[in-house]
């Protein structure tokens, strides 16, 4: 036994030492570009979970997909907690690794991944009991609660699941594997599609299929993740090492506050934004509204999700880059990442713009208002996402080095500093054009502060 368990943690440092040289010596573009490619396709798969929903749901009646967009917040609470725990372990873990501290790496994975799912389970239990005012909490209308209530049922369920798997995703992608990584998500995903099929049309289930559908196949995937820690080389979830200390979690809110802000405000701004929507929208299309506005926060998930997922691959060279004390390498990997990201949202943007309506039909062709207003909306929006691509990169580079103040300020502003004020006041003087032009504005300015700290790492990485 002795010779079996020798041999592989003789394996693991054989790999672990392989990785290491991989990060600090391969040309930085390059490396950019393999750790990328996973994490893009990991990221475009975590947005089709709620595309694919909305896309069978939407086929189904307005007020079913509106019921679904209103749920979305709470989707993005599981975010919030699943990639600050992420993002909290996996930033520390990466370091870790550059500095070759492994016990200390493997502590702070099992601190994370488990906090995690507590935290889920305790989530479940309240909302479970509390369904329906949470419903009308996140700004559903009385006659779009029964169908916030279907689709909530089963997502409150496997919250424990989903917030878990986000926080091992993150760990694994952040050690750089993230090949494992997209695994898991690809699985639970492929997997979601012949689900929705199979209950929401076949058996008749409507949206409460939809919800049981994801939910099973983010439990599947959770599963594959969790298979993945166990591969030669990466850090192993070992509930022994779970080690719930003051100081983790001190390590964790360092690298995790950033991405816990940025959620929780998008939490709060898909809240406000489906009040307003509501509020503002002529009478007899409140449902249409929050419809056209879920619809359309859908394919913009999707297209972001291409440029976090470039961002995400930045990270994991960037952490174990500084760790090593290989500024220059880090530097430049920042500013290659900003240009790739906003070269390729201004082509996203470019042709959102011309098939916006073509885009909203794919999902609810059956209503001409619905179509009118998302297409406005998404119009809106691709006028400043360009700008989006320095903002979030910037975010990230203070984040992964654990620069939490700054990080945490950048982070806040698209959803939060900007969007909160920007809805509460815009439309007093212009109605519902109001609304549609919110998140526009929030990300021109977000693209505004964060501008003098790209700057600055630009510059210095260019001496």
């Amino acid at each position: 036994m002795k010779h079996i368990f020798g041999s592989t943690r003789e394996k693991d440092e054989q790999q672990r030492s392989a990785r290491y040289v991989m990060m600090t010596e391969t040309p930085v573009r390059q490396l950019v570009m393999k750790m990328a490619v996973p994490t893009i396709i990991s990221m475009m798969v975590t947005a089709l979970y709620n595309i694919i929903d909305a896309f069978f749901v939407g086929h189904i009646s307005t007020e079913a997909t509106a019921g679904v967009g209103v749920s979305f917040a709470y989707m993005t609470f599981i975010n919030a907690i699943g990639f600050f725990f992420g993002h909290g372990s996996g930033n520390f873990i990466s370091t870790a690794l550059g500095a070759k501290k492994y016990q200390e790496a493997e502590k702070m994975a099992a601190t994370g991944f488990l906090s995690s799912m507590g935290i889920g389970a305790i989530a479940a239990i309240i909302g479970l009991f509390f369904l329906s005012p949470l419903s009308r909490m996140m700004g559903a209308t009385p006659d779009i609660v029964p169908q916030a209530n279907d689709y909530l049922l089963f997502i409150l369920i496997g919250t424990p699941f989903m917030m878990s798997s986000l926080t091992l995703n993150n760990q694994l992608r952040l050690q750089g594997n993230a090949r494992y990584a997209m695994v898991g998500l690809t699985t639970g995903a492929v997997l979601n599609i012949f689900l929705d099929a199979l209950f929401i049309y076949y058996l008749d289930m409507g949206v409460m299929g939809a919800s049981l559908a994801t939910c099973i196949s983010q439990m599947t995937g959770w599963f594959v993740l969790l298979m993945g820690t166990e591969m030669s080389g990466n850090v192993h979830i070992r509930f022994r090492n779970f080690s719930p200390s003051w100081q983790s979690y001190k390590d964790i809110f360092k690298g995790g506050n950033p991405s816990l802000a940025r959620h929780f405000f998008v939490c709060v701004s898909t809240i406000l934004l489906n009040r307003y929507a509501a509020f503002y929208a002529a009478p007899g299309t409140e449902a249409s509204a929050i419809a056209a506005f879920a619809i359309v926060a859908r394919i913009m998930m999707f297209a972001f999700s291409i440029i976090l997922g470039i961002g995400q691959g930045f990270q994991p060279v960037c952490g174990f880059n500084y760790g090593a004390g290989l500024h220059e390498r880090v530097r430049k990997s920042f500013v290659f990442t900003c240009g790739l990201a906003t070269a390729i949202l201004i082509v996203m943007s470019i042709t959102f713009a011309i098939f916006a309506p073509d885009l909203i039909k794919i999902f609810r062709s059956e209503d001409a208002e619905l179509i009118k207003i998302g297409a406005e909306a998404l119009r809106w929006q691709c006028l400043s996402f360009p700008l989006v691509g320095v903002s979030m990169v910037t975010n990230m580079m203070y984040q992964t080095t654990r620069k939490t103040l700054i990080a945490t300020v950048l982070s806040m502003g698209r959803q939060g500093i900007f969007f909160v004020p920007t809805i509460m006041i815009l439309p007093l003087f212009i109605g519902f054009q109001g609304v549609e032009m919110t998140q526009a504005i929030a990300d021109a300015l977000t693209f505004l502060l964060a501008l003098p700290f790209a700057i600055k790492e630009s510059l210095v990485a260019s001496r």
